[in-house]
């Protein structure tokens, strides 16, 4: 009875400590795909929560490697050598599950991939980057089926998702204009796109014990018509394209993903839990965008129709957690967990790896509505950002930085409500 109890508190906790860690270090990651909502034993439910993140990265030693006037911005070097390269971020999350016998369907919203860098102009690195900024919206079905295995329950997962992107990029392309009096010599990068996507997988569950282990494939999203402008209408010096909007065209792809998360009654009200993700980050390297107008024609990085690009370079992340959840009487749980994030980045970009403990408690005034808050501090670990040759194509040839240990803070509330 006390494993029952168990999973009947700490295990939905324990759940719910993972989705507060900041995925900060993983390419574009946030709160990537989570359907724990999925396995909540009430035949209906509802959750809504948000985390709101705080990464504190701060570039040092910059260094404009690319001073030209037309193609570099021009000699940037007289400018701020540091600066703060991101931006506080809100995740949300909506979830309605219900179950009819051996049948569970989950309705979610989330944001599961996004980035917001904003260093502005007044830094060195301004020709590679004043502000980025991408978003995504997720709207997912997710069903399982479960039936007797041993002395357990076996559960075959399945579902579909519509996802939309978009996204900008700013950047200084040449100071000319402004000695010139012409423009203020920024241009801008718009994109946006949809696509669908779905995931498999399986999940086992023993309640007498409070365990639960599931192993979830999510598979990539193509978006194949990304298309947007690219406006250099303050930047009329560029030859052919400089003092108007030309439409672009490419295309990409959101990464698949593979997720074990395991968790188990260990003790009378205490619960383990962990889980290995791996996610396929290197999906995306450079994205290169051409005109519209060549659109008959290849449009590749070497593509001498390409009018610009967006250069992610990523490796494949993982991310580790363990932790431990507690149950202190029938209205309060708690929770503790560590995770590892392996950075993204490899010499260009400055997503390195992350530490993030995180803490949680739950409280249930009622059977059945179920109050959550959590918090979670990390370290993003210190590296370089510079030269980096992929596939024979040189980048990372405008600027040069380098950053330290920095801080990454998240806290997070939810309210579920079951019936």
């Amino acid at each position: 009875m006390a494993s029952r109890m168990i999973s009947a508190g700490v295990l939905s906790l324990a759940l719910f400590s993972t989705l507060a860690q900041p995925s900060f270090a993983g390419g574009l990651d946030r709160s990537g795909y989570n359907i724990d909502l999925l396995f909540d034993q009430s035949r209906f439910s509802a959750q809504s929560a948000v985390i709101y993140v705080m990464p504190q990265r701060e570039l040092k030693n910059v260094r404009d490697t690319n001073t030209s006037v037309l193609t570099g911005g021009g000699n940037l070097n007289g400018r701020s050598h540091s600066a703060d390269d991101t931006a506080n971020y809100a995740i949300p999350y909506v979830g309605f599950k219900a179950g009819y016998e051996d049948v569970d369907c989950l309705f979610d919203y989330s944001e599961p991939f996004g980035a917001h860098t904003n260093p502005g102009i007044n830094w060195a690195g301004a020709n590679n980057n004043i502000e980025t900024k991408i978003e995504t919206h997720n709207y997912a079905t997710t069903c399982s089926y479960k039936f007797d295995v041993g002395p357990g329950q076996l559960r075959l997962i399945g579902g579909v998702f519509y996802q939309e992107v978009e996204g900008f990029k700013e950047r200084l392309v040449s100071t000319l204009p402004i000695a010139m009096g012409t423009g203020t010599g920024v241009g801008r990068l718009d994109l946006e796109d949809n696509g669908w996507g779905w995931r498999a997988g399986l999940g086992y569950e023993i309640p007498e014990y409070a365990m639960r282990a599931s192993l979830v494939y999510n598979s990539r999203v193509k978006y194949d018509s990304l298309s947007g402008t690219v406006d250099l209408t303050q930047v009329p010096v560029v030859p052919g394209f400089g003092g108007r909007v030309t439409s672009v065209f490419g295309e990409a792809e959101a990464p698949d993903s593979l997720e074990l998360k395991v968790q188990s009654g260990i003790a009378p009200d205490w619960l383990a839990f962990g889980s290995v993700k791996w996610t396929n980050w290197s999906v995306l390297q450079s994205i290169p965008l051409c005109p519209v107008s060549t659109k008959g024609r290849a449009c590749t990085s070497s593509s001498l129709t390409k009018l610009t690009s967006l250069d992610l370079l990523y490796q494949d992340g993982w991310t580790i957690t363990g932790g431990v959840g507690h149950k202190f009487n029938d209205q309060w749980t708690g929770a503790v967990s560590l995770t590892w994030d392996r950075g993204t980045s490899h010499g260009y970009g400055a997503q390195t790896d992350t530490w993030t403990v995180g803490l949680g408690a739950a409280y249930n005034p009622t059977d059945n509505i179920e109050w959550r808050v959590a918090g979670a501090l990390g370290i993003l670990t210190s590296g370089s950002s510079g030269v980096l040759v992929e596939d024979g194509v040189t980048y990372g040839n405008d600027v040069s930085y380098d950053f330290g240990n920095d801080l990454v803070a998240a806290v997070s509330t939810s309210i579920k409500v079951k019936f």
